[in-house]
């Protein structure tokens, strides 16, 4: 499809079109170009693109455009892996369709279930929700879910993943049988396409180049330090970057409190999204990283799957990803719609290997760079570097070596003049002068010290007590008459 084309081209009504408008949102992406057709014609699919691509609008716009507001009844079904997700998904709903008289509601786990049933009874058109409460509340015969139209299951692999299979199947079979299924997901493995060709009708799949997983716009980097220096290592690249928000990824949901700790306790205000934290808690983080109140945001790859952040330039794992498709969420979290990111990991030295599987598996450039003087280098310009220091280096120290070779010979000439002077001196005076004459012994005396015996080795006792008078103890303190006897005596020995 042509990359010129606009909204209206591709089929959609001119009121949505004007609120894409208000909202800056005038070209479609690429696989909103290639699904918005054929979802709008009611065709169930797969499409598989790369996050940050738009894919959100490439099914949303579709279902808010065949909604009847009329019809206060259940029209269209969403599903979502997390909490996080399912309540973005809920607001772009909103912002889209709300002044056309379209209700969404999301239903979620983690809220009161009596809050959502009384909700429910304001008819809804659109409900997004996670697989596990939608299961509750169609057991619960709160949802009518043969009047739903359209079922989207986003981010398909994780709902899979995370064991929401058997959810999802029986949401799938409480649908009608010609309802509009559709998948969604940057991923997709054997186990989606077995579901998807056994529940949907005349599968059509929106794909991307193989090599095309991860957006243009990234920039994939590594840093190796020891396991005890990470924490230093990610405190210096949030510094060197410099994001008015990033995004840290741990694997261990039991470290993320740490690492919160550590960050703040270094002056950089950040905060952790998990998958335990209460619904209230998670949603607040998401304000505050949101608004920009925080500027680091601690997460797990469950919590954080799907997130949509204005502003989030540098997404770093604080530990590798378990594998490419989990890489391919973390750094989607970054570079999207066409917009610059940073995606950087940090490794051990036996973690390399991990890299370069990411690197041939995602066909990306995936490069390792180091940190030098407030710097982030490549190992190219490292090493370049390295040889501009070490060639300065030797041509100071050439430039040192060249000024010391004149100035000893001055000095031996200078050496030599001297005794010869001294020489033909003697020999002047001695021929001219007297031998008594004074001014002639300097000079016959000035070699004895080169040939006078040592001298005598000066013995600190004995000579002190050479020095010092010897002082008579006993006398202290006698008579007079006794001290003069004693003295008199010491005179005749």
């Amino acid at each position: 499809m042509e990359s010129n084309v606009n909204f209206l081209g591709l089929g959609i009504h001119e009121w949505l079109n004007d609120v894409l408008e208000r909202y800056g949102i005038t070209e479609p992406s690429p696989v909103q170009a290639e699904a918005i057709p054929h979802l709008l014609e009611g065709k169930d699919a797969i499409a598989q693109s790369q996050t940050g691509s738009g894919k959100t609008l490439a099914y949303l716009l579709p279902v808010l455009q065949q909604v009847d507001p009329e019809r206060k009844q259940l029209q269209a079904m969403i599903l979502a892996p997390t909490q996080e997700l399912a309540m973005q998904i809920v607001r772009e709903s909103e912002r889209y369709g709300a002044e056309h008289g379209i209700m969404t509601l999301g239903l979620i786990g983690g809220a009161a279930m009596k809050r959502q049933i009384e909700k429910l009874k304001r008819h809804p058109q659109i409900v997004v929700g996670t697989p596990g409460r939608i299961s509750e509340l169609i057991n619960l015969r709160k949802l009518k879910m043969h009047l739903v139209n359209t079922l989207i299951v986003d981010e398909v692999d994780q709902v899979i993943g995370l064991g929401g299979g058997g959810d999802v199947k029986k949401i799938i079979r409480s649908t009608r049988k010609d309802r509009q299924l559709v998948f969604l997901s940057a991923t997709v493995n054997e186990e989606i396409l077995t579901l998807a060709n056994r529940e949907m009708n005349d599968l059509l799949e929106i794909g991307i180049e193989p090599d095309t997983r991860t957006s243009a716009g990234i920039e994939h980097v590594y840093f190796v330090a020891e396991e005890r220096d990470k924490l230093e290592i990610l405190r210096r690249v949030l510094r060197h970057y410099n994001s008015p928000r990033s995004l840290v990824f741990v694997n261990d949901t039991n470290d993320i409190a740490e690492v919160e700790a550590k960050l703040n306790h270094l002056g950089l205000s950040a905060r952790v999204l998990y998958g335990d934290a209460n619904k209230v808690t998670r949603s607040t983080v998401l304000s505050q990283f949101r608004e920009g109140k925080i500027k680091v945001l601690v997460a797990s790859d469950v919590a954080a799957r799907g997130l949509d952040i204005e502003g989030l330039n540098l997404v770093v794992s604080l530990d590798p990803a378990f594998d490419t498709d989990h890489y391919v969420h973390r750094s989607g979290r970054t570079g999207r719609m066409g917009k610059q990111g940073v995606a950087a990991s940090i490794i051990t030295e036996r973690e390399r290997f991990i890299m370069r599987k990411f690197a041939d598996a995602l066909h990306i450039d995936l490069q390792e760079h180091v940190l030098k003087g407030g710097a982030v280098l490549t190992l190219e310009q490292q090493q370049e570097r390295e040889e501009s220091y070490r060639a300065s280096r030797a041509e100071a120290a050439a430039a040192r070596s060249v000024r010391p070779t004149s100035t000893p010979a001055v000095k031996k000439e200078t050496k030599s003049a001297e005794p010869r002077s001294s020489v033909e001196s003697p020999v002047t005076t001695e021929s001219n002068m007297n031998s008594s004459t004074p001014t002639a012994r300097p000079a016959e005396r000035s070699p004895k010290p080169r040939t006078a015996p040592p001298a005598a080795k000066v013995n600190p006792k004995t000579d002190k007590k050479k020095r010092k008078p010897k002082v008579d103890t006993k006398s202290k303190g006698a008579p007079k008459w006794l001290k003069e006897k004693r003295a008199a005596s010491q005179d005749e020995k």
